[in-house]
Protein backbone atom coordinates (compact mmCIF):
# COMPACT_ATOMS: atom_id res chain seq x y z
CA UNK A 1 0.00 0.00 0.00
CA UNK A 2 2.83 2.21 0.74
CA UNK A 3 4.50 1.34 -2.59
CA UNK A 4 1.48 1.67 -4.09
CA UNK A 5 0.62 5.46 -3.38
CA UNK A 6 3.78 6.65 -5.18
CA UNK A 7 3.95 3.81 -8.16
CA UNK A 8 0.81 3.54 -9.57
CA UNK A 9 0.21 7.77 -10.38
CA UNK A 10 4.50 7.48 -11.34
CA UNK A 11 3.41 4.52 -14.17
CA UNK A 12 0.10 6.54 -15.37
CA UNK A 13 1.96 9.56 -16.09
CA UNK A 14 4.66 8.03 -17.42
CA UNK A 15 2.94 6.45 -20.23
CA UNK A 16 0.87 10.01 -21.03
CA UNK A 17 4.23 11.97 -21.61
CA UNK A 18 5.14 8.86 -23.50
CA UNK A 19 2.20 8.81 -25.95
CA UNK A 20 2.31 12.40 -26.41
CA UNK A 21 5.60 14.00 -25.72
CA UNK A 22 8.08 12.16 -28.23
CA UNK A 23 5.49 12.61 -31.19
CA UNK A 24 5.45 16.13 -30.80
CA UNK A 25 9.36 16.35 -30.12
CA UNK A 26 10.18 14.27 -33.52
CA UNK A 27 6.87 14.62 -35.67
CA UNK A 28 4.43 12.00 -36.40
CA UNK A 29 4.76 8.18 -35.18
CA UNK A 30 1.39 9.01 -33.13
CA UNK A 31 -0.02 5.22 -33.53
CA UNK A 32 3.53 3.40 -32.64
CA UNK A 33 4.11 5.77 -29.81
CA UNK A 34 0.63 4.66 -28.41
CA UNK A 35 1.25 1.63 -28.61
CA UNK A 36 4.21 1.70 -26.72
CA UNK A 37 2.88 3.93 -24.29
CA UNK A 38 -0.10 0.76 -24.11
CA UNK A 39 2.85 -1.93 -23.51
CA UNK A 40 4.36 0.54 -20.99
CA UNK A 41 0.74 0.22 -19.27
CA UNK A 42 0.93 -3.35 -19.64
CA UNK A 43 3.70 -3.86 -18.14
CA UNK A 44 3.70 -1.77 -15.08
CA UNK A 45 0.54 -2.90 -13.96
CA UNK A 46 1.09 -3.89 -10.43
CA UNK A 47 -0.68 -7.63 -10.47
CA UNK A 48 2.51 -9.49 -9.09
CA UNK A 49 2.77 -6.96 -6.12
CA UNK A 50 -0.83 -6.43 -5.25
CA UNK A 51 -1.54 -10.65 -5.65
CA UNK A 52 1.38 -11.88 -4.16
CA UNK A 53 2.65 -9.45 -1.59
CA UNK A 54 -0.69 -9.98 0.77
CA UNK A 55 -0.54 -13.64 -0.36
CA UNK A 56 2.74 -14.62 1.43
CA UNK A 57 1.23 -12.82 4.92
CA UNK A 58 -2.01 -14.66 4.33
CA UNK A 59 0.34 -18.09 3.68
CA UNK A 60 2.10 -16.83 7.00
CA UNK A 61 -0.91 -16.47 8.96
CA UNK A 62 -2.37 -19.72 7.37
CA UNK A 63 0.99 -21.65 8.82
CA UNK A 64 0.50 -19.98 12.36
CA UNK A 65 -2.85 -21.18 12.63
CA UNK A 66 -1.39 -25.07 11.95
CA UNK A 67 0.54 -24.59 14.99
CA UNK A 68 -2.12 -22.61 17.38
CA UNK A 69 -0.95 -19.42 16.68
CA UNK A 70 -3.86 -17.07 15.80
CA UNK A 71 -2.92 -13.48 13.71
CA UNK A 72 -5.76 -10.99 13.86
CA UNK A 73 -3.62 -9.37 10.85
CA UNK A 74 -1.62 -9.15 8.23
CA UNK A 75 -0.02 -5.60 9.78
CA UNK A 76 0.20 -8.08 12.50
CA UNK A 77 2.61 -10.51 11.83
CA UNK A 78 4.63 -8.28 9.94
CA UNK A 79 5.23 -6.10 13.19
CA UNK A 80 5.73 -9.56 14.73
CA UNK A 81 8.18 -10.42 12.67
CA UNK A 82 10.04 -6.61 13.33
CA UNK A 83 10.07 -7.13 17.26
CA UNK A 84 13.38 -6.70 19.01
CA UNK A 85 11.96 -5.83 22.70
CA UNK A 86 8.88 -8.60 24.32
CA UNK A 87 7.29 -7.88 28.07
CA UNK A 88 5.69 -10.28 29.67
CA UNK A 89 3.09 -11.17 32.40
CA UNK A 90 4.95 -13.51 34.63
CA UNK A 91 1.68 -15.38 36.39
CA UNK A 92 0.12 -17.73 33.68
CA UNK A 93 2.56 -16.62 31.04
CA UNK A 94 5.74 -17.81 32.56
CA UNK A 95 4.48 -19.73 35.37
CA UNK A 96 1.68 -22.26 35.22
CA UNK A 97 -0.36 -20.11 37.36
CA UNK A 98 -1.29 -22.87 39.90
CA UNK A 99 -0.42 -21.69 43.18
CA UNK A 100 0.62 -23.98 46.06
CA UNK A 101 1.07 -22.82 50.27
CA UNK A 102 4.72 -24.25 50.59
CA UNK A 103 5.16 -22.23 53.93
CA UNK A 104 3.10 -21.26 57.08
CA UNK A 105 4.71 -18.89 59.05
CA UNK A 106 3.64 -17.60 62.39
CA UNK A 107 4.56 -14.40 63.87
CA UNK A 108 8.23 -15.18 65.76
CA UNK A 109 6.64 -12.74 68.49
CA UNK A 110 6.61 -13.96 72.37
CA UNK A 111 3.07 -12.73 72.49
CA UNK A 112 1.19 -13.66 69.75
CA UNK A 113 -0.78 -16.91 70.22
CA UNK A 114 -1.74 -17.91 66.90
CA UNK A 115 0.09 -21.08 65.69
CA UNK A 116 0.07 -22.50 62.12
CA UNK A 117 -3.37 -24.07 61.85
CA UNK A 118 -4.99 -20.95 62.96
CA UNK A 119 -3.12 -18.80 60.71
CA UNK A 120 -3.82 -20.89 57.66
CA UNK A 121 -7.13 -20.88 58.72
CA UNK A 122 -8.24 -17.14 59.57
CA UNK A 123 -6.50 -16.71 55.76
CA UNK A 124 -8.81 -19.26 54.03
CA UNK A 125 -11.44 -17.13 55.74
CA UNK A 126 -10.05 -13.73 54.54
CA UNK A 127 -10.06 -15.09 50.90
CA UNK A 128 -13.19 -17.08 51.35
CA UNK A 129 -15.23 -14.81 48.71
CA UNK A 130 -12.11 -13.89 46.49
CA UNK A 131 -11.93 -16.15 43.12
CA UNK A 132 -7.94 -15.22 42.67
CA UNK A 133 -5.54 -18.49 42.05
CA UNK A 134 -3.69 -17.17 45.16
CA UNK A 135 -6.94 -17.42 47.45
CA UNK A 136 -7.76 -20.39 45.95
CA UNK A 137 -4.45 -22.07 46.78
CA UNK A 138 -4.75 -20.85 50.38
CA UNK A 139 -8.26 -22.42 51.02
CA UNK A 140 -7.50 -25.66 49.42
CA UNK A 141 -4.59 -25.90 51.67
CA UNK A 142 -6.89 -25.38 54.38
CA UNK A 143 -8.67 -28.10 53.42
CA UNK A 144 -11.75 -27.83 55.27
CA UNK A 145 -15.40 -26.56 54.87
CA UNK A 146 -15.88 -22.76 55.49
CA UNK A 147 -18.61 -21.70 57.64
CA UNK A 148 -18.70 -17.96 55.86
CA UNK A 149 -21.46 -16.81 58.43
CA UNK A 150 -18.11 -16.12 60.65
CA UNK A 151 -17.22 -14.06 57.68
CA UNK A 152 -18.55 -10.11 57.90
CA UNK A 153 -17.70 -6.69 56.31
CA UNK A 154 -15.22 -8.29 53.88
CA UNK A 155 -13.45 -5.35 51.13
CA UNK A 156 -11.33 -5.87 48.61
CA UNK A 157 -8.21 -3.55 48.77
CA UNK A 158 -7.26 -3.23 44.81
CA UNK A 159 -3.39 -4.31 44.82
CA UNK A 160 -3.20 -4.27 48.43
CA UNK A 161 -5.19 -7.05 49.87
CA UNK A 162 -8.59 -8.30 52.00
CA UNK A 163 -9.50 -6.04 54.64
CA UNK A 164 -12.49 -8.50 56.59
CA UNK A 165 -14.32 -9.42 59.95
CA UNK A 166 -13.66 -12.87 61.77
CA UNK A 167 -15.54 -13.97 64.34
CA UNK A 168 -15.58 -10.21 65.12
CA UNK A 169 -11.52 -9.54 65.07
CA UNK A 170 -10.34 -7.27 61.94
CA UNK A 171 -8.32 -8.94 59.51
CA UNK A 172 -5.83 -7.74 57.30
CA UNK A 173 -4.83 -9.96 54.95
CA UNK A 174 -2.57 -9.00 51.88
CA UNK A 175 1.42 -7.95 50.96
CA UNK A 176 3.32 -5.79 52.61
CA UNK A 177 1.92 -2.33 51.05
CA UNK A 178 -1.08 -3.52 52.98
CA UNK A 179 0.87 -4.01 56.16
CA UNK A 180 2.80 -0.48 55.63
CA UNK A 181 -0.60 1.16 54.88
CA UNK A 182 -2.41 0.22 57.72
CA UNK A 183 0.97 0.95 59.93
CA UNK A 184 1.06 -2.77 61.19
CA UNK A 185 5.13 -3.64 62.02
CA UNK A 186 5.54 -6.93 60.34
CA UNK A 187 8.79 -9.51 59.97
CA UNK A 188 9.04 -9.42 56.48
CA UNK A 189 9.69 -12.63 54.96
CA UNK A 190 12.15 -13.14 52.28
CA UNK A 191 11.88 -16.73 50.69
CA UNK A 192 11.03 -16.43 47.26
CA UNK A 193 7.73 -17.13 45.81
CA UNK A 194 4.16 -14.98 46.88
CA UNK A 195 4.15 -14.17 50.35
CA UNK A 196 1.20 -13.16 52.04
CA UNK A 197 1.00 -11.00 55.23
CA UNK A 198 -1.38 -11.62 58.12
CA UNK A 199 -2.46 -8.99 61.29
CA UNK A 200 -5.73 -9.68 63.41
CA UNK A 201 -6.44 -6.53 65.23
CA UNK A 202 -3.99 -4.36 63.66
CA UNK A 203 -1.40 -6.75 65.39
CA UNK A 204 0.97 -9.01 62.78
CA UNK A 205 0.21 -12.80 62.84
CA UNK A 206 2.51 -14.18 60.21
CA UNK A 207 3.37 -14.71 56.58
CA UNK A 208 2.18 -17.60 54.07
CA UNK A 209 4.29 -18.34 50.83
CA UNK A 210 2.72 -19.49 47.66
CA UNK A 211 4.69 -20.78 45.17
CA UNK A 212 4.48 -21.12 41.32
CA UNK A 213 6.12 -23.33 39.40
CA UNK A 214 7.55 -22.15 35.78
CA UNK A 215 6.12 -23.96 32.61
CA UNK A 216 7.82 -26.24 31.00
CA UNK A 217 10.28 -24.98 27.78
CA UNK A 218 10.38 -21.40 28.76
CA UNK A 219 13.42 -21.20 29.53
CA UNK A 220 14.33 -22.61 26.41
CA UNK A 221 11.77 -20.34 24.40
CA UNK A 222 13.77 -17.07 25.91
CA UNK A 223 16.56 -18.39 24.68
CA UNK A 224 15.21 -19.59 20.98
CA UNK A 225 14.20 -16.07 21.27
CA UNK A 226 17.50 -14.48 21.22
CA UNK A 227 18.19 -16.53 18.33
CA UNK A 228 15.56 -15.00 15.71
CA UNK A 229 16.18 -11.18 16.85
CA UNK A 230 14.52 -10.23 19.98
CA UNK A 231 17.42 -7.96 21.92
CA UNK A 232 15.80 -7.84 25.02
CA UNK A 233 12.85 -9.37 27.32
CA UNK A 234 11.38 -7.73 29.90
CA UNK A 235 8.97 -9.34 32.91
CA UNK A 236 6.41 -7.05 34.68
CA UNK A 237 4.54 -8.23 37.65
CA UNK A 238 2.87 -7.50 40.86
CA UNK A 239 5.03 -9.99 42.49
CA UNK A 240 8.03 -9.17 44.92
CA UNK A 241 11.25 -8.18 44.03
CA UNK A 242 12.59 -11.38 45.69
CA UNK A 243 10.38 -13.78 44.01
CA UNK A 244 10.68 -12.08 40.97
CA UNK A 245 14.38 -11.77 40.23
CA UNK A 246 14.09 -15.77 41.24
CA UNK A 247 11.99 -16.30 38.16
CA UNK A 248 14.01 -13.69 35.87
CA UNK A 249 17.14 -15.64 36.82
CA UNK A 250 15.81 -19.64 35.83
CA UNK A 251 14.94 -18.09 32.76
CA UNK A 252 16.91 -15.82 31.43
CA UNK A 253 15.07 -12.49 31.43
CA UNK A 254 17.11 -9.51 31.13
CA UNK A 255 15.18 -7.02 32.56
CA UNK A 256 12.43 -7.32 36.11
CA UNK A 257 9.84 -4.95 37.21
CA UNK A 258 8.18 -6.56 40.16
CA UNK A 259 5.76 -5.14 42.85
CA UNK A 260 3.39 -3.14 40.13
CA UNK A 261 -0.32 -2.48 40.53
CA UNK A 262 -2.39 -3.55 37.50
CA UNK A 263 -1.93 0.38 36.88
CA UNK A 264 1.45 0.34 37.21
CA UNK A 265 1.85 -2.07 34.61
CA UNK A 266 0.57 0.33 31.82
CA UNK A 267 2.74 3.05 32.47
CA UNK A 268 5.82 1.10 32.95
CA UNK A 269 4.71 -0.44 29.44
CA UNK A 270 4.83 3.53 27.78
CA UNK A 271 8.14 4.08 29.34
CA UNK A 272 9.43 0.93 27.89
CA UNK A 273 8.08 1.95 24.52
CA UNK A 274 9.82 5.29 25.02
CA UNK A 275 12.92 3.40 25.53
CA UNK A 276 13.21 0.65 22.99
CA UNK A 277 11.01 1.91 20.43
CA UNK A 278 8.39 -0.86 20.02
CA UNK A 279 7.71 -3.61 22.28
CA UNK A 280 5.32 -6.73 22.29
CA UNK A 281 3.71 -7.18 25.53
CA UNK A 282 2.53 -11.04 26.31
CA UNK A 283 -0.11 -11.54 28.84
CA UNK A 284 -2.91 -13.64 30.00
CA UNK A 285 -5.10 -11.99 32.74
CA UNK A 286 -8.26 -9.40 32.90
CA UNK A 287 -5.76 -6.90 34.00
CA UNK A 288 -3.44 -7.20 30.97
CA UNK A 289 -6.34 -6.17 28.32
CA UNK A 290 -5.04 -2.47 28.95
CA UNK A 291 -1.70 -3.41 28.57
CA UNK A 292 -1.89 -5.79 25.30
CA UNK A 293 -3.61 -2.89 23.78
CA UNK A 294 -1.22 -0.09 24.51
CA UNK A 295 1.30 -2.30 23.18
CA UNK A 296 2.59 -2.22 19.73
CA UNK A 297 1.83 -5.76 19.47
CA UNK A 298 -0.67 -7.36 22.30
CA UNK A 299 -0.02 -11.28 22.44
CA UNK A 300 -2.35 -13.20 25.05
CA UNK A 301 -2.13 -16.83 25.91
CA UNK A 302 -4.90 -18.74 24.84
CA UNK A 303 -5.92 -20.12 28.45
CA UNK A 304 -6.18 -16.47 29.56
CA UNK A 305 -9.54 -14.11 30.39
CA UNK A 306 -11.69 -13.19 27.78
CA UNK A 307 -11.10 -9.99 28.05
CA UNK A 308 -7.09 -10.45 26.92
CA UNK A 309 -8.14 -12.27 24.15
CA UNK A 310 -10.25 -9.67 22.58
CA UNK A 311 -8.11 -6.76 23.10
CA UNK A 312 -4.62 -9.09 22.11
CA UNK A 313 -3.00 -9.00 18.78
CA UNK A 314 -1.88 -12.41 18.60
CA UNK A 315 -3.50 -15.40 20.37
CA UNK A 316 -0.88 -18.48 21.69
CA UNK A 317 -3.90 -21.17 21.81
CA UNK A 318 -1.94 -23.65 23.40
CA UNK A 319 -0.55 -20.99 26.41
CA UNK A 320 3.12 -21.87 25.52
CA UNK A 321 5.85 -19.40 25.18
CA UNK A 322 7.94 -21.48 22.75
CA UNK A 323 5.29 -20.22 20.08
CA UNK A 324 6.50 -16.48 19.92
CA UNK A 325 9.83 -17.59 18.76
CA UNK A 326 7.72 -19.71 15.93
CA UNK A 327 5.73 -17.05 15.48
CA UNK A 328 8.25 -14.61 15.42
CA UNK A 329 10.31 -17.14 12.50
CA UNK A 330 7.37 -17.44 10.47
CA UNK A 331 6.47 -13.65 10.32
CA UNK A 332 10.09 -13.23 9.42
CA UNK A 333 10.00 -15.74 6.70
CA UNK A 334 6.72 -14.07 5.33
CA UNK A 335 8.49 -10.40 5.22
CA UNK A 336 11.32 -12.23 3.58
CA UNK A 337 9.11 -13.59 0.83
CA UNK A 338 6.89 -10.56 0.56
CA UNK A 339 10.40 -8.74 -0.41
CA UNK A 340 11.20 -11.16 -2.87
CA UNK A 341 8.41 -11.01 -4.84
CA UNK A 342 8.58 -6.52 -4.60
CA UNK A 343 12.15 -7.10 -5.89
CA UNK A 344 11.61 -9.89 -8.89
CA UNK A 345 8.41 -8.20 -9.74
CA UNK A 346 10.35 -4.92 -10.05
CA UNK A 347 13.62 -5.99 -11.98
CA UNK A 348 11.57 -7.82 -14.66
CA UNK A 349 9.08 -5.25 -14.76
CA UNK A 350 12.54 -2.66 -15.15
CA UNK A 351 13.59 -4.33 -17.66
CA UNK A 352 10.74 -5.05 -20.02
CA UNK A 353 10.22 -1.17 -19.58
CA UNK A 354 13.12 -0.46 -21.14
CA UNK A 355 13.02 -2.90 -23.89
CA UNK A 356 9.32 -1.49 -24.39
CA UNK A 357 10.65 2.15 -24.77
CA UNK A 358 13.57 1.31 -26.83
CA UNK A 359 10.68 -0.57 -29.62
CA UNK A 360 12.18 -3.66 -28.84
CA UNK A 361 9.04 -5.69 -26.41
CA UNK A 362 6.02 -6.47 -27.93
CA UNK A 363 2.32 -6.80 -26.05
CA UNK A 364 3.46 -10.79 -25.61
CA UNK A 365 6.36 -9.67 -23.28
CA UNK A 366 4.03 -7.35 -21.93
CA UNK A 367 1.51 -9.75 -20.35
CA UNK A 368 4.48 -12.17 -19.34
CA UNK A 369 5.89 -8.91 -17.54
CA UNK A 370 2.09 -8.95 -15.90
CA UNK A 371 0.31 -11.78 -15.42
CA UNK A 372 3.56 -14.11 -15.56
CA UNK A 373 5.54 -12.56 -13.02
CA UNK A 374 2.34 -12.07 -11.32
CA UNK A 375 2.00 -16.39 -11.23
CA UNK A 376 5.81 -17.07 -10.75
CA UNK A 377 5.10 -14.48 -7.34
CA UNK A 378 2.19 -16.31 -6.35
CA UNK A 379 3.89 -19.60 -6.48
CA UNK A 380 6.51 -18.30 -4.59
CA UNK A 381 3.98 -16.91 -2.33
CA UNK A 382 2.78 -20.07 -1.29
CA UNK A 383 5.88 -21.67 0.22
CA UNK A 384 4.85 -18.86 3.56
CA UNK A 385 2.34 -21.69 4.31
CA UNK A 386 5.01 -24.42 4.75
CA UNK A 387 6.82 -24.24 8.28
Amino acid sequence: TRFAKYYTPVVTIGAVILAILPPLILGGGWADWIQRACIFLVISCPCALVISVPLGFFGGIGASSKIGILVKGSNYLEAVAEMTTIVFDKTGTLTKGEFKVSEVQPSADKNNTIGKEELLEIAAYGEGYSNHPIANSIREAYGKTLSMERVTDTEEIAGHGIHTFIDGREVYIGNAKLMDAQNIAYTENKTAGTVVYVACNNVFAGSIVISDTVKEGSKDAIRDMKQVGVKKTVMLTGDRQAAADAVAAELGIDEVHAKLLPQDKLSTLKKLRETYTSVMFVGDGINDAPVLAGADVGAAMGSGADAAIEAADVVFMTSNVEAIPQAISIGKKACTIAWQNVVFALVIKALVMILGLLGFANMWMAVFADSGVAMLCVLNSIRAMKL
